[in-house]
């Protein structure tokens, strides 16, 4: 959330790959600090964690930002599992870049299980090789949530009656690589959707819109597929880092050895919903996290949060927030009364909650 610091010398890593992984542990860890400070509930995080008992905690600017972006998330998946319940069919969540990501469990954990018919986590095989390990370790409790699993591809891919792990490099080509992964277990003729969590960015605008292109491709109408399920997606990453704060951030990863391609083609927040519409989605809306917190949490929230630990550094926040966005689009099928339910899915703003309540 807030820009990392730059290693030293002699800890760079001259691996880019090495150096985005480690961006996923950097968010795992802030994720299982907000858990600790409580702005988060989270009882899994802590199992795809060395030593999780020892960890540090992070600053409350990281802890907020942390909350900001799990809660607006979250709020966007239920909704589309409850959009998806009139139209009779199970849900389809496909994570991608998914690393430590534990929405899975928590959302089997709640009122949502039995809505999902299928949960797809793909990211790079040593990642994946590691979290199968953290599943089927028996003192995790992860596999309880599974029941029966089988491990694939030398232990790096991991399938479940409803959960499946799979290994990858995203920016391959997905006609190349995706069928052999998916199988028969990704079904076209299902709602689906797709979360990108600081995953785009990584990539070159060229690989990121061949792999959504793949999925509208796969969720369009064919002579097989005459009424395809509905397609979401949902990409949360940072933006419009041409200006100060931006390059700013830019330089600290670039000390770790990271770029941002991805990041170029969106110097705006108008710029962001063009990912989805250029694709041919029915719509597509973008929010920056310091909109959200502002005007998309509960007071009653922002004020539980604020009560969790003194944040002195309101002014940075404000910065680094107004730099990180979500963006969620939706491509429905062209008959009206498909499409109706489908272009209200998207996050809310506070007043307007209240009003449909009234």
């Amino acid at each position: 959330m807030h820009p990392p610091a730059p290693a030293n010398r002699s800890e760079r890593v001259h691996d880019a790959d090495a150096a985005i992984r480690q961006t996923d542990s950097d968010a795992a860890l802030a994720r299982l600090s907000a858990v600790k400070k409580g702005y988060l509930n989270d009882r899994f995080i802590s199992s795809l964690l060395p030593r999780a008992q020892l960890q540090p905690l992070r600053p409350p600017l990281i802890n907020t930002g942390t909350y900001v972006r799990s809660e607006a998330i979250d709020r966007l998946v239920e909704q589309w599992l409850e959009l998806s319940k009139p139209e009779g069919k199970f849900c389809q969540i496909v994570s991608l870049g998914a690393g430590s990501d534990t929405r899975f469990w928590r959302l089997m954990d709640g009122p949502w299980k039995e809505q999902i018919g299928a949960y797809f986590e793909l990211d790079f095989p040593d990642v994946t090789l590691k979290k199968a390990m953290a599943i089927r370790n028996p003192r995790s409790g992860l596999s309880t949530t599974l029941g029966h699993s089988e491990l694939d591809l030398g232990g790096q891919a991991l399938h479940s009656s409803r959960y499946h792990l799979l290994p990858c490099d995203l920016r391959n080509s997905p006609a190349d690589i995706f069928p052999g992964l998916f199988k028969e277990y990704l079904l076209p003729t299902l709602p689906t959707l797709l979360l990108f969590e600081c995953v785009l960015v990584y990539m070159s605008p060229e690989a990121s819109s061949i792999l959504i292109q793949w999925f509208v491709d796969f969720f369009s109408p064919s002579t097989h597929t005459p009424s395809p399920g509905t397609l979401g997606c949902t990409v949360y990453e940072m933006f419009g880092l041409e200006d100060a704060f931006g390059q700013v951030m830019m330089n600290n990863l670039r000390a770790r050895g990271v770029s941002l391609p991805g990041a170029k083609p969106y110097p705006s927040l108008e710029s962001l919903p063009a990912r989805f519409l250029r694709h041919g989605f029915t719509s597509a809306k973008a929010l920056t996290l310091r909109n959200i917190r502002s005007n998309y949490t509960e007071p009653s929230e922002l004020e539980r949060i604020s009560s969790l630990e003194m944040l002195d550094e309101v002014e940075e926040l404000n910065l680094v927030l107004e730099h990180y966005a979500i963006t969620w689009g939706v491509k429905a099928s062209s008959s009206a009364a498909t499409i109706s339910p489908w272009i209200e899915w998207g996050l809310r703003p506070v007043k307007q909650q209240l009003a449909d309540i009234v």
